[in-house]
């Protein structure tokens, strides 16, 4: 690979965030990742309807998105209950990250672990009190 592709790829992979959706109805993980679509591009088609695991067992959603664009305006969406949401990503994609879901939802940050390069960082997404 020459340098200037694999500058390419590393800046590339520096607006990339992995995305986790956990504890919520197959629905919420539905709503949380329509507003990632319409907020930045994703690998997860907005169509593809996440369906929870059957029995007991917890279910993760998961998807990578990339932040390289400005977020897009959207409205805020509604939730039956809380969500957890992992992101995990360079410093500077995670913070475009949270400020874009942010704009969509009540954002808790309950945790985060950072590394070198990059940041985790556990958020509770509540819906967002509606403007009237």
């Amino acid at each position: 690979m020459r340098d200037s592709e694999a500058g390419a790829q590393v800046r590339q992979q520096a607006d990339q965030v992995q995305v986790e959706v956990t504890d919520c109805r197959a629905e919420d993980a539905h709503a949380v990742f329509g507003a990632l679509n319409a907020l930045f591009t994703s690998n997860r088609a907005t169509e593809d309807v996440p369906r929870g695991s059957p029995g007991m067992q917890p279910t993760v959603w998961a998807a990578s998105v990339d932040v390289s664009e400005a977020p897009a305006e959207v409205a805020p969406r509604r939730l039956t209950e809380p969500v957890t949401v992992t992101l995990q990503g360079g410093y500077q994609a995670v913070h475009r990250l949270h400020a874009g879901l942010a704009r969509t939802f009540a954002v808790q940050d309950v945790g985060s672990a950072s590394g070198d390069q990059e940041k985790e960082v556990q958020l509770r997404l509540r819906t967002r009190k509606m403007p009237s």
